[in-house]
């Protein structure tokens, strides 16, 4: 039999950051490091002809700024007029998760990043905090809209993102109760 080793646990205690839950469809771009340029949703690749919100067409139309991305997997969400909670915009936005990496003054003109509300020390205090901060003063990925889904936390010892909503937050994702 093959020993198995137990994973380390990762310290609760380090440091998290979190951004706005932006309610959307999940959406990637991809760029292979020969240029190779494909999108997708959640589940699966789309073409503009089995688009997903529109995402895949957006995508061809920008694939020139998209490039600027470089090679690898962009995530992101697809939100904004016509998707969920449309958050009061004219217009569809693509949000890029990775906060790390990117930010308003290194994406392609075309792209946006989801928002950081609190980066630092994980505590229970900080979620709290940022839900309040949330619900009391709207969205920050759309200001003025006031009706935010709530957030994300990315754990950077655990490696994890963990999410939080303002409302329904004990119920799974699609539940009738």
């Amino acid at each position: 039999m093959e020993f198995v080793k137990f994973d380390k646990i990762a310290r609760l205690s380090r440091n998290c950051v979190i951004t706005e839950k932006i309610d959307g469809t999940n959406a990637q771009i991809y760029i292979g490091e020969d240029g190779e340029f494909l999108t997708g949703s959640r589940n699966r690749w789309i073409t503009p002809e089995n688009d997903n919100a529109g995402f895949a067409k957006w995508a061809m139309e920008n694939k020139k700024e998209l490039l600027k991305l470089g090679h690898g997997r962009h995530y992101g969400e697809w939100w904004g007029l016509g998707i969920q909670r449309r958050y009061g915009l004219t217009e569809k936005r693509f949000s890029l998760f990775n906060t790390g990496r990117w930010n308003k003054d290194n994406t392609p003109d075309c792209c946006h990043v989801v928002p950081i509300l609190y980066s630092g020390p994980f505590t229970t205090y900080k979620i709290t905090e940022t839900i309040q901060g949330l619900e009391k003063f709207g969205s920050q990925a759309s200001l003025g809209f006031m009706n935010p889904e709530g957030i994300v936390i990315w754990h950077e010892a655990a490696r994890v993102f963990l999410k939080k909503t303002i409302k329904n937050d004990e119920k799974p994702k699609g539940s009738k109760e």
